[in-house]
């Protein structure tokens, strides 16, 4: 039996500390599913087309494209874990506040699919202190993102911000 997770966020863009949960959900799972939140309301730096495609980049890069896909959702977490036949949801853990928010939000989904289990991994030390939204802003104001971001995502946000 493959054990399968699915992995979800905005991804906008892939950061280090997403490679690391990543890395280390690959050392249980057989299989992720690298689920890429779509909400019309929010605006992204990145389509997701363009997301899927640096994270793609990124796979290859690693070594372990053949056992992680990268879908689009746009409903609930747990419907997109259905739908993809995960037995579980991968969630990345930084500090105390996302452990807070993270435990309600696996509550809420544990009482909608409670046969989807929610698993958390503890970032590992040096990326805890990463997030999409900082590397965003730094990129915008033109600064130099490389220590927190794959290759292959430098590359294309460099391309974005005009730094390439």
């Amino acid at each position: 039996m493959t054990r399968t997770a699915l992995y979800s966020g905005s991804f906008d863009p892939m950061t280090n500390g997403h490679l690391d949960i990543l890395r280390q959900g690959l050392d249980v799972f057989d299989r992720i599913v690298v689920a890429i939140g779509v909400h019309a309301e929010k605006r992204a730096m990145f389509s997701f087309a363009e997301r899927q495609q640096m994270i793609g980049a990124v796979l290859e890069r690693e070594g372990f494209a053949e056992r992680v896909r990268v879908v689009s959702f746009g409903g609930l977490v747990v419907d997109a874990a259905r739908d993809e036949g995960a037995s579980a949801i991968l969630r990345g853990l930084r500090n105390d506040k996302d452990l807070a928010y993270e435990a309600e939000m696996a509550g809420m989904n544990g009482a909608m699919a409670p046969e989807i289990r929610t698993v958390f991994m503890v970032a590992s030390p040096g990326v805890g202190h990463i997030t999409a939204t900082l590397v965003r802003q730094i990129a915008s104001m033109k600064g130099d993102v490389a220590p927190f971001v794959p290759a292959a995502v430098l590359a294309r946000i460099n391309e974005k911000t005009g730094l390439a």
